[in-house]
């Protein structure tokens, strides 16, 4: 299989966002389909293996020069690090009601979440990781500078 920046065009890398947070991460193909198989977080066994696979998965982008699977990695690694804490707070994962659309309080404690935090715990450290890593940082300034020249270049006039 081809890297994927090698089969994504232009002007789709060009439109990605890097954003705050995982603004994106759900949506932006063909990474999103490429990278989701790997996110897990349902125990501390299968976070440490997802966050592994991840972590190799944002290496693997690294050396290809791909900023964008750098990013979408980062972004998926973050997730893990949000969603298994949202399941450590709230049984059940939901933090508003369906209905009303108001925040549920945190549960006090219920069963798993020791685990979920534990899992949570693991995917933060390899997100730290991944925000100071050398090679993630360089390609994040190169690939902004990159973005505003094609946008310059292909604007529509």
């Amino acid at each position: 299989m081809p890297p994927l920046i090698e089969e994504t065009p232009p002007d789709v890398r060009m439109d990605y966002r890097v954003g705050r947070g995982e603004q994106g991460v759900l949506s932006f193909e063909p990474y999103k389909s490429h990278i989701l198989p790997l996110w897990r977080f349902r125990t501390v066994p299968i976070a440490k293996k997802s966050s592994e696979d991840l972590w190799q998965k944002f290496i693997e982008f690294d050396e290809q020069g791909d900023f964008v699977g750098m990013d979408m990695t980062r972004k998926f690694i973050q997730m893990g690090f949000t969603r298994a804490k949202r399941y450590a707070n709230h049984a059940g994962g939901r933090k508003y009601d369906k209905t009303s659309g108001k925040e549920i309080p945190r549960s006090g404690s219920h069963k798993g979440k020791e685990e979920k935090l534990a899992a949570s715990a693991i995917f933060r450290e390899v997100w730290e990781r991944c925000k100071q890593h050398e090679g993630y940082q360089q390609k994040k300034v190169a690939f902004l500078k990159e973005q505003k020249e094609w946008r310059k270049d292909n604007a529509q006039t």
